[in-house]
């Protein structure tokens, strides 16, 4: 996704794509990076343009849990719904692969809605989007076993890197699925047992 007009909402409006342009902020960010802190203030929306944010939130007591992906042509919608209720971050966004985002300016989301309806629409898509996403990880905390979860974790890894060599560690897969990291370091060695990865040095090796 290097050119905004090849999204989908955004192909019948290249004002809309000039205008984005024109007002946002374009930065590039390595891998670990963070964007945005909880209890953060809302100053702009990031829309990704290259590589992916995991979107992340954290309990009272340290624990965190990955909500979603923002891959490229997506944008934060949790950002979304802050800069128009005037909240502060309800989440962190970490940059997962090495990414290029521009920014928007919150001023310009709310005068967007009102002058283009191809960005409304576009702010749509995305909520339905996290919404049945943000399902499937209530369904799977509610019902499905933590292997099954890692092993759900580390395809949606491989689909978003399109590599089947992961840069990760235990301890942020456990992060991520809200377990504690000898669980998942155990689950890793049966899979590996299993032969369906390979463990190295911070990467896993899907078979």
């Amino acid at each position: 996704m290097e050119n905004l007009s090849e999204i989908a909402e955004f192909k019948s409006s290249p004002e809309l794509v000039e205008k984005l342009l024109k007002y946002s902020i374009q930065k590039k960010y390595d891998a670990g990076s963070i964007i945005l802190n909880e209890n953060a203030h809302i100053r702009s929306i990031p829309i990704v343009i290259k590589g992916s944010i995991k979107v992340i939130r954290t309990e009272e007591d340290g624990r965190e849990i990955l909500l979603y992906y923002i891959k490229a042509g997506e944008s934060c919608i949790m950002s979304f719904m802050g800069t128009l209720h005037n909240e502060t971050s309800k989440v962190k966004a970490e940059v997962e692969e090495d990414a290029e985002i521009l920014f928007l300016p919150v001023d310009k989301v709310s005068l967007f809605i009102k002058e283009y309806p191809q960005w409304l629409e576009y702010i749509f898509r995305l909520y339905h989007m996290r919404f049945e996403e943000l399902l499937d990880i209530v369904n799977a905390i509610a019902f499905k076993k933590v292997d099954e979860r890692l092993l759900s974790l580390l395809k949606k890894k491989e689909e978003l890197t399109k590599s089947k060599t992961l840069n990760t560690t235990h301890e942020q897969l456990a992060n991520e699925l809200g377990t504690a990291r000898v669980v998942v370091s155990r689950l890793l060695k049966q899979l590996e047992e299993d032969g369906i990865l390979q463990l190295g040095r911070n990467k896993i090796v899907l078979m």
